[in-house]
């Protein structure tokens, strides 16, 4: 079963037959962090990324978690591991 709780940064580039504002239009909470011309960076649950896969919306690809994500940004290359 899909963690409910886990935000995870995903990369959705939506099917031939679909726009970007369509994806967009739909009310599926996304948290959108970036658009460009043939995808959208998105913030969202395992739970909506499935509901965009079942619909077939857009194709998933899921780059990190936010976690993973926060976890990078604060690390300080100079400062070592």
């Amino acid at each position: 079963m899909p963690d409910e709780k886990t935000l995870w940064i995903a990369r959705l580039t939506p099917a031939q037959a679909v726009n970007l504002n369509a994806v967009l239009d739909l009310s599926l909470g996304l948290d959108v962090w970036e658009r460009r011309p043939d995808s959208l960076v998105v913030a969202a649950t395992d739970l909506q990324l499935s509901e965009i896969e079942r619909r077939r919306l857009a194709r998933v690809e899921k780059l990190c978690t936010l976690a993973e994500f926060r976890s990078r940004a604060n690390h300080n290359p100079e400062e070592g591991p």
